[in-house]
C-alpha cells in the first residue's frame, strides 16, 4: 500500500517512475537526479551503499537511518547527508515522504 504523500498527483503523472528498491517518481538532472520519494509504514531499506551524495528532506513521517551502527532519527523538516559510498540502512517507522537529492561524481553521469 502506497502512503499518503504530500505531493501533488499532477506533478508525478509529469515524472518517470524511478526503477529502485522504494517508491518514487524521478526527476532527472545533468550531474543529479531529484527524487519525489514515498515510504509505507514499517517499511525497511537494508544496509547498502551507492555512488551518489545523497541530501535529503523528510516532508512528513519519519527516517532513523543507520550508518556506523549509529541510528539517527529525522522527523518531518529535517535534512540528512550520505557522503558517497557510505553504507547506510533506513526504517520508516510511519508512512512517509521525503525529497532526495542525489548528486552523481562525475558531472552528467546521471541514471537517465
Amino acid at each position: 500500500m502506497t502512503p499518503k504523500h504530500a505531493f501533488p498527483e499532477a506533478l508525478l503523472a509529469r515524472l518517470e517512475p524511478f526503477e529502485g528498491g522504494f517508491h518514487a517518481h524521478r526527476l532527472a538532472a545533468q550531474g543529479g537526479d531529484v527524487l519525489f520519494a514515498r515510504y509505507a509504514a514499517g517499511e525497511h531499506i537494508p544496509p547498502h551503499e551507492h555512488p551518489t551524495e545523497n541530501w535529503g528532506v523528510v516532508l512528513t513521517g519519519a527516517l532513523e537511518l543507520t550508518c556506523a551502527g549509529e541510528t539517527r532519527r529525522y522527523e518531518a523538516g529535517s535534512w540528512y547527508h550520505l557522503a558517497p559510498g557510505q553504507a547506510h540502512e533506513a526504517r520508516f517507522p510511519e508512512a512517509t515522504t521525503m525529497l532526495e537529492l542525489w548528486f552523481y561524481a562525475e558531472r552528467g553521469e546521471g541514471t537517465g
